[in-house]
């Protein structure tokens, strides 16, 4: 036990990360209800949606869960730009017998300026909320602070571990260049170090004065082990569970992630930097300037998607997922928390004894 997995009241230091479109309530609760934390990302709906979603939670388990919200910049509109791209992507819509959005928009808000969402989770008040693309302003903090909320936000680099440790984040997650999904860079436009899992790890871990949840390539009990060895306090893990039943994953995506053999970081799908299966929307050369701001970009790539799926073709989807994909099992969601200690467990004693 760890002293952040004790703080949490979890009985293993296992993190399903919140990955919005395919983690759910049912998979959070069978996380928590297993000892792990569960996550729900909420960050792609309203206040409403997002009110849903925990009272399911909380329908099903009495356990700490987390709720992960998005802060990045508001998108700035371009319609030249978002012009421009519609008719990159034509050709593609015409080859499944489709029409491109005739405009795109800002398909979901930022936390940053969400109102309404920070009022609700204020009145709801989960035990976790964490952040991605940065933070929102001091004020916000302070408010979920003050509601007894513990805070945790996810840092890319040792910049931005000491930015959210001076922002009086509570737990910081280490997301390292090998991670699936949306890179929580806070600026896109900067300079990205690519720093892996292993070496972000221990940065934060000797430089910070708080936990530190190592995240990115972890798909088993001894990855697990090796995390904790390095010095963070819990694992946080996504693309292990995309596989699981309670996975809102489509059956295209779940092929995909069974027969994945590389992954590629992107921006065409959203126009932000994330880590995808290899598939043909990946395979597209476009010039990233080009690419319309985060997240009306992923407008046009939600719509594409679409129009693909409708011919029975999967690839212009969002197959989110980490460089270890490969490792991917589809169990029960409890049954793999279940199999992830006993691995990180036997790890451990095998570290012991050597």
């Amino acid at each position: 036990m760890t002293p952040l997995a004790a703080r949490l009241g979890l009985n293993l230091p296992i993190i399903q990360a919140p990955m919005a479109g395919v983690s759910t309530p049912a998979m959070a609760a069978a996380v928590s209800n297993a000892g792990g934390l569960g996550s729900i990302g909420v960050g792609a709906t309203d206040a409403a949606g997002a009110r849903a979603m925990i009272e399911a939670v909380r329908g099903s388990t009495n356990r700490p869960f987390n709720v992960n919200l998005f802060c990045h910049r508001p998108a700035r509109a371009d319609p030249g730009k978002e012009a421009a791209w519609i008719e990159t992507l034509r050709p593609l819509f015409a080859r499944y017998d489709a029409e491109p959005p005739a405009r795109l928009t800002e398909i979901y808000r930022s936390f940053v300026e969400d109102d309404a969402m920070l009022a609700m989770l204020l009145e709801a008040r989960p035990a976790i909320v964490s952040f991605h693309f940065g933070l929102p302003d001091a004020e916000r903090l302070k408010l979920l602070r003050d509601a007894g909320i513990f805070l945790i936000a996810s840092a890319t680099s040792l910049a931005e571990g000491r930015a959210l440790a001076a922002a009086g984040i509570d737990a910081v997650v280490a997301q390292g260049y090998e991670a699936g999904g949306h890179r929580g860079l806070f600026d896109p436009a900067a300079p990205d170090e690519r720093l892996g899992t292993i070496a972000l790890t221990r940065l934060l871990v000797r430089t910070l004065d708080r936990p530190v949840i190592a995240s990115g390539g972890i798909m088993d009990g001894a990855g697990i082990a090796a995390a904790l060895a390095l010095g963070a306090q819990a694992a946080q893990l996504g693309t292990a569970f995309i596989a699981c039943p309670e996975s809102s994953a489509e059956d295209g995506y779940r092929a995909a992630l069974a027969a994945s053999e590389r992954t590629e970081m992107t921006s065409t799908i959203s126009g932000r930097p994330a880590r995808s299966i290899a598939n043909r929307i990946t395979a597209l050369a476009v010039d990233p300037a080009a690419i319309p701001d985060y997240p009306i970009a992923y407008d046009a790539g939600k719509a594409l998607h679409a129009a693909a799926r409708t011919k029975g073709e999967f690839g212009y989807g969002a197959q989110w997922a980490g460089q270890a994909a490969p490792l991917a099992r589809a169990l029960p969601a409890a049954q793999l928390v279940a199999e992830l200690a006993r691995e990180m467990r036997a790890a451990a004693a095998t570290a012991v004894s050597a």
